[in-house]
């Protein structure tokens, strides 16, 4: 199971139901004008059963407006060449109205089949034609629903899931770094920008989620009965929000030590001990992320007892104050410096390990 494999069975469907409309209007219907049924089957199995329903009648009124624009035009013109000189124009402007979605286009292209077609103009023609266009979608939304109808529940725990391991991987990263040597501004803008990938994981977990709710609409009852849609639980939403603050937290820790790495500010980077025990907190605070993320996978967590993880941090924490104590009368721009990261990394914990704390 996965996105390829759904990819497949959405490109057979749709090969599938093009088939069928094929079938049902060329062959057992022998209409010569069949070749709209199969067009419109196959650009109507998208994503969600929902999206075909919608995206069926926005296409379905552009090729009835196409339709009907073009059999005027030539009526007018009596030449094919003329009719599309006037129609297209026309046609254009008219599928650009947000009513039409992306559907739009579909105004033109009928157009110029009707009237490429080298038929003549009727109204038995047109209604032949728009028949043919109704039989199309009807199949396509039928075999979009009826056969394995797409449900993205899994998108959602695997996005949020990428986002909670990265998070890791950046705070990892971070205290790793801090915990070297050197590091100076150029190291400092490699974490700023981990953190603005942060930025577009999120996006793609806000994607999946609208995906995920889409999915679900119209195939509640016996259309998700004949799929047997995953049972597997959706993580809530407030998840999303938590994740939310976690990246924005990050991506705040990350600026600070920037700014405190850029030799024409003010504000100087902690050093020594102190510095050395933020990055052992950010790095179990990653460690955390990563716990989470198997969590939510279903996975084996962290062997280390989650107790015994909290109880160092718990300590690191203490220590760390402590530390601040001491320095809050040596060196103040070190000292804002420190406690400004202190509670950024005091909020990561809150959210990342939500339990009550001693202290």
């Amino acid at each position: 199971p996965g996105r390829e494999r759904d990819l497949v069975v959405q490109s057979l469907k749709a090969a599938g139901a093009a088939l069928i409309a094929w079938a049902v209007a060329g062959v057992w219907l022998d209409d010569p004008m069949a070749l709209m049924a199969p067009w419109v089957a196959l650009v109507l199995v998208q994503a969600t059963v929902y999206s075909s329903v919608r995206q069926a009648g926005q296409q379905f009124t552009a090729i009835c407006a196409g339709a009907l624009v073009a059999s005027a035009a030539q009526a007018i013109t009596d030449d094919n060449t003329g009719a599309l000189a006037l129609s297209l124009p026309v046609l254009m402007l008219i599928s650009n109205w947000s009513r039409f979605g992306g559907q739009g286009i579909y105004t033109a292209t009928t157009a110029v089949f009707v009237l490429a077609s080298g038929t003549a103009v009727s109204a038995s023609a047109v209604g032949h034609r728009v028949g043919q266009a109704a039989l199309g979608a009807v199949i396509g939304v039928a075999v979009n629903a009826l056969v394995l109808p797409p449900i993205h529940l899994r998108d959602v725990p695997e996005n949020l899931a990428g986002l909670a391991r990265e998070a890791g991987d950046v705070l990892r990263s971070v205290a790793d770094d801090l915990r070297a040597s050197e590091w100076d501004a150029q190291t400092a803008a490699g974490w700023s920008d981990d953190a603005a990938r942060l930025q577009r994981r999120l996006r793609a977990l806000e994607s999946a989620r609208s995906w995920s709710r889409e999915s679900l609409r119209l195939t509640s009852g016996p259309l998700r009965a004949l799929r047997r849609a995953p049972t597997a639980a959706v993580p809530p939403e407030d998840e999303d929000q938590r994740w939310s603050r976690v990246t924005g937290h990050i991506t705040a820790l990350t600026r600070t030590l920037a700014v405190a790495a850029d030799e024409n500010r003010t504000p100087a980077p902690p050093e020594g001990p102190a510095l050395d025990l933020y990055a052992r907190l950010l790095r179990l605070i990653g460690d955390s992320c990563h716990a989470e993320a198997d969590r939510m996978l279903g996975e084996d967590a962290d062997p280390r007892p989650r107790e015994e993880t909290e109880e160092t941090m718990e300590e690191l924490h203490r220590r760390l104050q402590q530390g601040l104590q001491e320095h809050a009368g040596q060196d103040a721009a070190r000292t804002a410096v420190l406690g400004t990261l202190l509670l950024q990394a005091e909020n990561l914990w809150a959210e990342i390990v939500p339990t009550p704390r001693s202290q």
